[in-house]
């Protein structure tokens, strides 16, 4: 099965490196036979990447220790659920998944455009091969998942069991975590493809920016989703009480996001008024950009993290490729800036094209923010030779003023009109969304919330959700007086007309949902006690009493685990029971946490460790408020992409309507 691997790896390449070329001719000389033998290779590297994949797969459930990456990531007693996963836990699988995740998306692009996007097509075909060359070179040279193990003197050797997953990553949110990120990171790579073959096609009109919008919001619904989800593993196992550390992995995977949400947005003018072409294209390709530097950040081994792989020899590869992408991408930008003048100017500040101009703006500085926060300690140590890491006060300094306004921009912007708003619309617009975020701010005060930016969170969130909730209630009220509708029906309906409109609504109100939960922060608590059976514990208004530490053994590890009994105002709510468990194939430990989660708090336990001296467990107990809120709003954003993604009535009448002199254009091509 190695060798059958290793087989499709260099097929796959062969196949990706025919395809890259064989598109650019194609292209280039506008043959319809070159182009359609490019469109091929795609498949045939499918094919082959699938083998390779499948390969490891089968040699990682059938407990085949003689491959290095199986040795080390996989035992015999790890159960079928993670023995899966195994195949993106390390540096060289997760390679050959995230090609194998790019030969998938470029076949589906392939199939889904095999009768329209002519023109477009063979650039695209390159673009993308040329990404799947880089990407199976890179596997089969410097992290090739199907090394064998030998012994000094060249024979076969084969451990009799192998180290064992990294315990961490036995947690079910990790079996689906990674291919989220994955999914979210490889996608993006379609609509660069496409922006390029606009560039070198000179079709900059809108139409491309049509062909790759849903391709553009799957992956960020992924790459949200998947964010989302680390989130959760990481408040969930990590055992420090929190979901966000700021950590240079989770940063990476936050900077594409927010500079395709700064995309996803900056369209809508473009497509409204023609402006912003080439902002548009620069965002693509930033996008495009961050989602391999952050590949390149988590497994290169130049940033210190909990997240990243071990440092490894691919660094200079992924450090070349992206030279590659910005030389290629900044020349054709600037060759093709004479294409790319807007058709129309801004009329007024106070109009909606200013308000997705201040949102693109806002993004764009947290991303340079994160950025910089994240390669500070890279730059201080090629600079003055000693690291300097930014902690999570420079991140929250800069990122919450930004995260504020952010908000209030998602409000206010629909209430703007195009081109210029009066200030009778303002007025009649914001009248109603202050007035309830008004009630709400005094009504906060008087509770004795005093902690400003939870305050102005929470006020926010209030003036975002009236806002959002008035657009829903006069559009269904509107349309229920006109075809005399009922207004459950009536709001159906104007929901499913426009699905793109009111499913973006309904991922801002995911977005005030992840504002409250993250108001919750300013009034966390926590304690911290050695604890044997009969001793208390209070943190806040719970009161804890350890009834038991008991240790056991199962054949994938031993644990210890401590039940505590929980009073909340004097009123028992049960038993927690945290454990402390120690992995045997991978000699390490790692904590189990328990929690009692509500809408209102999470009661969050963790038994950090014993003492040595006493044998008493270290019980380490947080408080966290309005954490669910965090999960709900995620959920809710992952639903209303999802209703965007739904295609509505608008959508099919506009695609009619340019469907036509598309299909005359792409004819004469041809």
């Amino acid at each position: 099965m190695n060798q059958l691997g290793s087989i499709g790896l260099i097929a796959g390449f062969a196949f990706a490196l025919y395809g890259s070329v064989a598109g650019a001719v194609g292209g280039k000389l506008r043959s319809l036979r070159v182009t359609r033998s490019a469109e091929r290779a795609v498949l045939a590297f499918t094919v082959m990447i699938t083998v390779a994949v499948a390969a490891l797969e089968y040699l990682i459930l059938t407990d085949d220790f003689h491959g290095a990456y199986v040795a080390s990531h996989s035992n015999r007693d790890l159960p079928l659920y993670y023995k899966i996963p195994v195949l993106w836990a390390g540096q060289e699988g997760s390679l050959l998944f995230w090609t194998w995740l790019l030969s998938l998306y470029s076949a589906l692009v392939v199939w889904l455009n095999r009768k329209k996007n002519r023109q477009l097509m063979p650039y695209v075909v390159a673009v993308l091969m040329g990404t799947g060359v880089f990407f199976s070179l890179v596997t089969l040279l410097a992290a090739n998942p199907f090394s064998e193990l030998s012994l000094a003197n060249g024979a076969a050797f084969r451990p009799p069991d192998g180290n064992g997953l990294n315990p961490a990553l036995q947690y079910p949110s990790m079996v689906i975590h990674p291919p989220m990120l994955y999914l979210g990171y490889v996608g993006m790579v379609v609509p660069y493809a496409f922006a390029m073959a606009a560039l070198l096609t000179r079709q900059l009109g809108d139409h491309w920016i049509r062909a790759t919008r849903r391709w553009t919001i799957v992956p960020w619904m992924f790459l949200g989703f998947g964010i989302c989800l680390g989130g959760h593993w990481a408040y969930d196992v990590l055992g420090w009480g929190g979901y966000w550390a700021w950590d240079p992995v989770e940063n990476a995977s936050l900077l594409p996001w927010l500079a395709g949400t700064a995309f996803l947005h900056s369209v809508l003018v473009q497509e409204k008024r023609g402006m912003l072409k080439v902002w548009n294209i620069a965002l693509v390709m930033t996008t495009f950009f961050l989602s391999i530097f952050g590949t390149f950040l988590t497994r290169s081994g130049i940033v210190s993290s909990v997240h990243a792989f071990a440092q490894s020899s691919i660094g200079p590869y992924f450090a070349i490729f992206l030279a590659i992408i910005v030389f290629f991408s900044l020349t054709l930008l600037f060759l093709r800036l004479d294409a790319l003048k807007s058709e129309n100017r801004l009329d007024s500040v106070i109009s909606r094209e200013s308000g997705f101009l201040f949102n693109n703006w806002v993004l764009m500085a947290a991303v340079f923010a994160v950025l910089w926060g994240t390669v500070f300690p890279i730059i201080s140590k090629a600079v003055e030779n000693q690291t300097v890491t930014v902690g999570a006060s420079f991140y929250n300094k800069t990122t919450v003023p930004m995260g504020l306004l952010l908000l209030f921009l998602t409000g206010a912007g629909p209430l703007l009109a195009w081109r210029k708003t009066s200030f009778q619309s303002l007025k009649r617009n914001f009248a109603v969304p202050l007035a309830a975020a008004g009630v709400v701010g005094i009504t906060l005060f008087f509770a004795g919330i005093r902690n400003l930016y939870a305050w102005m969170s929470l006020f926010l969130s209030a003036f975002v959700a009236t806002c959002v909730l008035s657009e829903f209630y006069r559009g269904a009220r509107t349309r229920q007086k006109f075809c005399r509708e009922s207004f459950i029906w009536a709001l159906y309906n104007l929901t499913m007309r426009n699905t793109r409109r009111y499913g973006g609504y309904i991922v801002h109100l995911g977005l005030v949902l992840l504002f409250v939960g993250f108001s919750g922060l300013a009034f966390k608590s926590e304690g911290k006690a050695l604890m044997q059976e009969g001793d208390l514990l209070r943190v806040k208004n719970y009161l804890l009493r350890c009834e038991s530490l008991t240790s056991g053994d199962t054949p994938n590890y031993t644990y210890l685990r401590a039940s505590l009994s929980v009073l909340k105002d004097g009123r028992a709510l049960g038993t927690v029971e945290p454990e402390r468990r120690f992995y045997k194939a991978s000699q390490q430990p790692i904590t189990h946490v328990a929690l009692r989660s509500s809408l209102a708090e999470d009661l969050y336990t963790v038994l950090a460790g014993q003492d040595p001296e006493s044998g008493k467990a270290v019980i380490q107990v947080f408080v966290n408020p309005l954490v669910a809120w965090v999960w709900l709003g995620g959920i809710v954003m992952l639903l209303g992409t999802l209703l965007v993604l739904v295609p509505s009535r608008v959508d099919r009448e506009m695609d009619l309507l340019q469907a036509q002199p598309q299909a005359a254009e792409e004819t004469q091509w041809l």
